[in-house]
C-alpha cells in the first residue's frame, strides 16, 4: 500500500460513509428533516477526523472557498429551517464545489481498494486516456 491510514483517518472514513448513508436514507423518506441533519453531522466530523481539524477550518474559511463555502452552509441552513428539499440541493452543489480538488487523491484511494480498485480502476483509466486524447 502507498501510504498508512491512522486508526483516526478509518474513524473518519466511516463517519463520512455514515453522513452519505444517513443523508441518502434522509431522501429517499421524503426528506426527513432529522436524518438529514445527523448525515450533516456525521459527515462534517469525519471530514474532521480525515482531513484534521485544522485543515478542515482553513478549508471552510478560506477566501478562494467562498464559491462552494456558501452554498454548503446555506443548504445545511435550510434544512434546519424545515426547507430540506431546497437545502438538500444547494448543499449538493456546494459539496461538489468545495471538495472537487480531492478528486486525484479519492481516486487513487479508491483504485487501491482490493477487490473495488479492479472494477474501478479500468474505467478511470479509459476515461484518462480519453480525456489525454481529446483534451
Amino acid at each position: 500500500m502507498a501510504y498508512e491510514i491512522s486508526e483516526m483517518k478509518k474513524v473518519g472514513i466511516g463517519l463520512i460513509g455514515f453522513g452519505i448513508f444517513f443523508t441518502f436514507l434522509g431522501i429517499m423518506l421524503f426528506f426527513d428533516r432529522g436524518l438529514l441533519a445527523l448525515g450533516n453531522l456525521f459527515f462534517l466530523s469525519g471530514v474532521g477526523l480525515l482531513l484534521g481539524w485544522q485543515y478542515m477550518f482553513q478549508l471552510f474559511t478560506s477566501t478562494k472557498n467562498l464559491k462552494g463555502i456558501i452554498p454548503f452552509f446555506l443548504g445545511l441552513f435550510l434544512i434546519f429551517v424545515r426547507w430540506p428539499v431546497l437545502g438538500i440541493i444547494i448543499e449538493i452543489y456546494g459539496s461538489f464545489v468545495l471538495f472537487s480538488g480531492f478528486g486525484p487523491s479519492i481516486k487513487v484511494f479508491l483504485c487501491q481498494i482490493p477487490v473495488l480498485g479492479w472494477f474501478i480502476q479500468y474505467p478511470i483509466q479509459l476515461i484518462d486516456k480519453l480525456g489525454c486524447m481529446f483534451g
